[in-house]
């Protein structure tokens, strides 16, 4: 938990602060920004909620932060109101899980509901309240993990869910040995009708992405949306295999259609599908010269 003696003085002033253990991981910010926002090299309040929904987005954030590092002054008399508000509906029927674990450096996970049986994508953490939720929405069948860095609690939530984990073979660690669907090959597999599992090695050797109904791609740490950039973006700096491969796997990746990216780290963006193809494009020439 967050402690009072530790907050930063870059907090206004108010009920909700952030402390020093603060990592830097920027969910708060794209959580709740008009509550927090970058200052230095951690995040801090620059405005206190005065409408419920913000209290409301300022509340799943503090619960969602990996290092327990935002705190109230005063005790939420609110938190199991906002416990029920996990997972937090993106679209449709996809969910953001939120909890996001210290272990993953606080990559989001996302859950979809199919009538054919739950995923669940990349781990959050094994927190009651939210494996709570889940059992109400009807469990996890499958745990289909990106990339071997945010794996996080998936252990335990195999344990708890009976659930097949999923993971390419170039992935695995010690401690995914036992995962029950090992991947193979760079050629795009059909789990389902409505789920395509697309290799894109780059960031890492055995990195994955799926793509839901056409719609929505779930991307790991292989894209994302830059605010700085104003446009998609590959982790240059964060590239641990190949940038040369990564960029060919873009490239492939162009040739499908989605409106969603909801990535593991950085910002989602949503659009129709001709902007994300042009959007796909500028991605491309950008990493070219990079």
């Amino acid at each position: 938990m967050a402690h009072l003696d530790q907050r930063r003085s870059e907090n206004v002033n108010g009920d909700f602060y952030v402390d020093r253990t603060c990592i830097d991981c920027d969910t708060c910010r794209w959580m709740a920004p008009s509550v927090f926002h970058q200052a230095g090299e951690q995040s801090a309040v620059y405005h206190q909620p005065a409408k419920l929904s913000e209290r409301r987005k300022a509340m799943q954030a503090l619960l969602s932060c990996p290092t327990a590092s935002i705190g109230t002054v005063e005790k939420p008399k609110d938190i199991k109101e906002i416990q029920e508000t996990f997972p937090i509906l993106v679209a449709e029927n996809v969910y953001h899980c939120g909890y996001h674990s210290e272990k993953s450096f606080a990559a989001a996970s996302y859950f979809i509901t199919r009538p054919e049986g739950n995923i669940l994508i990349d781990s959050p953490r094994f927190a009651p309240p939210l494996v709570k939720r889940l059992e109400a929405m009807g469990g996890i069948r499958y745990l289909y993990l990106t990339h071997k860095d945010d794996i996080a609690d998936h252990q335990k939530f195999q344990e708890h869910f009976g659930c097949d984990r999923i993971l390419h073979q170039d992935e695995i660690t010690a401690g995914t040995r036992d995962i029950e669907i090992q991947l193979s090959g760079t050629d795009p597999i059909e789990f389902a009708p409505d789920l395509l599992i697309i290799p894109v090695p780059g960031h890492t050797k055995g990195h994955t992405v799926l793509l839901y109904k056409n719609s929505f791609l779930f991307t790991g740490d292989h894209l994302a949306w830059s605010d700085r950039l104003q446009q998609l973006y590959a982790f240059r700096e964060h590239c641990w295999y190949s940038w040369s491969e990564l960029i060919q796997s873009m490239e492939k990746l162009a040739n499908y259609q989605f409106e969603w990216v909801l990535p593991g780290h950085g910002r989602r963006y949503h659009a129709d599908k001709e902007t994300m193809k042009m959007q796909m494009e500028k991605c491309i020439s950008w990493m070219k010269h990079r």
